[in-house]
């Protein structure tokens, strides 16, 4: 059962000053998912309240000390302080996301895959979840156990928060932990009603995974027992969980994509398509990897050109889940 706390936030945010998203856009509410305090919480992007979600952790990542935060929003040494930031609409649409940002399971790109993803789906009247989940430090049910427990408590408020639908949407590492959503909930709370996947790592074979995603969490034990290792590779190709009833997907990446290889989500996009799942894929040309939301609004857009064709796309796929 939930516990709901309030407090004024505000003097929260100076404590890092020096690193400030470049957007005066911050949250309604910060929902702390375990600690019973907000301290030592040193991040600039906020709520103006803060609240308590009371739950206990299953499994401890093994970190310790406070957390760090660079002038881009990388977010690093997350543990107790796991949280949520919602953005509420001024008027809801009925739908909700619920963010996954990317960083190789070694930070959380909070900005470029957080707070700017925020401000466009606010702009669409889509209800935001962004999730600054534990890092997992080599314990693989953390990631999962966070954005799950986010689902849980935004079903449970989602009714008078006006919404009826809530998707997942992911990046990078956080793409990989979007599909592991999407393919591994374990009941109706925890299953998203759809799934977006921007350039997502998808396998954790060692020939096409990104390698930083996949050590993060399993690879400290690959010589120390090399069958539990084997077990988890299999179980986090996400490609290979895929059924009928996974939710509808749509994904998109850059030819050019030099960090996490391009058949990732072919595979997954495969995968998909043979269990009749409805889904689409956008490849762009160029672009690279990490390209986020960052537009020109926020900073250089790699994705140039193609940005108004894949807002359109994601635009359109979203109003269809409605």
């Amino acid at each position: 059962m939930t516990k709901f706390f309030f407090t004024a936030a505000a003097a929260l945010v100076a404590t890092a000053a020096l690193a400030q998203p470049k957007t005066d856009l911050r949250p309604d509410v910060t929902v702390l998912l375990y600690a019973e305090s907000a301290d030592s919480l040193s991040d600039p992007v906020v709520g103006r309240e803060i609240a308590y979600a009371g739950y206990t952790i299953a499994e401890d990542n093994g970190l310790r000390g406070p957390e760090a935060i660079k002038p881009n929003g990388n977010l690093s040494n997350i543990s107790s302080l796991a949280r949520m930031d919602l953005y509420f609409p001024a008027h809801p649409s009925g739908q909700m996301i619920i963010v996954c940002p990317g960083g190789g399971n070694s930070i959380v790109s909070s900005y470029n895959e957080g707070v700017y993803v925020a401000d466009w789906m606010l702009k669409h009247d889509i209800t935001v979840c962004v999730v600054k989940y534990r890092l997992p430090n080599g314990h693989w049910t953390v990631p999962l156990e966070d954005v799950q427990n986010a689902f849980r408590y935004c079903r449970e408020h989602a009714e008078g928060w006006g919404v009826g639908k809530i998707g997942v949407i992911g990046f990078s590492a956080g793409g990989h932990l979007a599909a592991c959503v999407e393919t591994m909930y374990v009941d109706e709370m925890t299953r998203p009603d759809w799934a977006v996947l921007i350039y997502p790592v998808i396998t954790f074979d060692k020939v096409n995974t990104h390698s930083g995603t996949r050590k993060n969490m399993i690879g400290h034990i690959e010589e120390s027992d090399p069958a539990v290792y084997e077990a988890l590779v299999e179980r986090y190709s996400t490609e290979k969980r895929v059924t009928p009833a996974t939710p509808p997907t749509f994904i998109a990446l850059c030819t050019d994509d030099k960090s996490v290889k391009p058949v990732n989500s072919l595979r997954f996009y495969e995968a998909l398509e043979a269990c009749k799942v409805p889904c689409e894929m956008y490849i762009y040309p160029t672009g690279g990897h990490g390209w986020g939301f960052t537009t020109p609004q926020f900073g250089k857009d790699r994705l140039g050109g193609c940005r108004e064709e894949f807002f359109t796309a994601l635009s359109r796929f979203i109003d269809a889940q409605k």
